[in-house]
């Protein structure tokens, strides 16, 4: 176990180093804003760029970046959206409106997508079932940006429940705050809870029908307690890790929820940063690298989970 993790990690890190490598690369190929456009901050992007070897060949300056941000953790100071703040400082402020978001997400659609999941296992081929069955795969198949656009329509504008943007101010976890960000909850947990839906339901079909919980009821256990005992217990051996994977996905997913609904985090910070008349070098490279390291270390989370959840499995073995 402790040889397939370490490999597992080398191999993440290769990957890491590539994809940033690529970013690196493409985002030098675009135009640079001279450092006499900014004012009176010229001498701070002249002097922190200098130190970022902007002035080098392209293998030094990435050499540079290799040794100041990703070892150093130096990302640079904003060039576009916030002229002359370290990148890094800006990044951590933004961080918590994107972790709530998420967090109140996860909270909204895991148990009610555990919920239908199970419900439809145990109404298989009846009505109950079908009709979670079709609203699932619906709402798997549209985008977390068109249900944003639906909830603002009728949440927001035609019944007047709730703002059409979060609220202003740094209390994340207030009443009012929550209320605000409701909108944007529902929007990004329709995707999550199809999803869930739809493998717990599968999943669970699957054990209910096992020989092992045959010989279960025919020895006297009812229905309800061959569920809660055995089906339950043995179906969450691959769910559960799909939950992290889950909660890693709607992080990516935020990115355009973020900005239909005004939420200051990363997300806005992150197509900012590209989008910009001369893109914001220092903000790109920095969420770039916390969105891949995001992606690449849940692969590894997710399946080392299998082992502690069931001691039974063991990655990497030969046997």
């Amino acid at each position: 176990m402790l040889r397939y993790t370490i490999k597992r990690v080398i191999l993440m890190l290769v990957v890491f180093l590539v994809i940033i490598s690529m970013c690196f690369v493409l985002i030098k190929l675009l135009p640079n804003k001279p450092a006499e456009q900014f004012g009176k901050d010229m001498q701070l992007i002249e002097r922190r760029r200098e130190l970022l070897g902007y002035n080098k060949p392209i293998l030094e300056q990435y050499v540079i970046f290799v040794q100041r941000s990703l070892i150093g953790g130096d990302w640079g100071v904003s060039e576009q959206l916030y002229i002359g703040q370290d990148v890094w400082a800006k990044f951590i402020e933004k961080m918590p409106a994107t972790v709530m978001v998420n967090v109140y997400t996860m909270i909204f659609a895991v148990p009610l997508g555990l919920m239908l999941g199970i419900y439809a296992a145990l109404k298989k081929n009846k009505w109950q079932d079908h009709v979670i069955s079709t609203g699932v795969m619906i709402f798997v198949s549209v985008p977390s940006y068109v249900y944003a656009f639906l909830v603002q329509y009728f949440l927001c504008f035609k019944l007047k429940w709730f703002p059409f943007q979060m609220n202003s101010g740094r209390d994340f976890f207030s009443w009012s705050m929550f209320v605000s960000v409701i909108p944007a909850i529902i929007s990004l947990g329709f995707g999550t809870v199809a999803g869930l839906a739809r493998y717990t339901r599968a999943e669970l079909t699957e054990v209910l029908t096992s020989e092992y919980l045959l010989l279960a009821r025919t020895k006297g256990l009812s229905r309800a307690q061959t569920t809660v005992r055995h089906a339950l217990r043995n179906s969450m051996v691959p769910i559960f890790p799909m939950i992290l994977g889950e909660f890693i996905g709607i992080i990516g997913g935020s990115l355009i929820i973020e900005q239909i609904f005004g939420i200051p985090g990363v997300g806005p910070l992150y197509i900012a940063s590209i989008t910009s008349a001369t893109p914001d070098y220092n903000f790109f490279m920095l969420l770039s690298a916390f969105y891949t390291f995001i992606g690449l270390a849940s692969g590894i989370v997710v399946d080392l989970s299998y082992s502690f959840i069931d001691p039974r499995i063991r990655m990497g073995s030969k046997k």
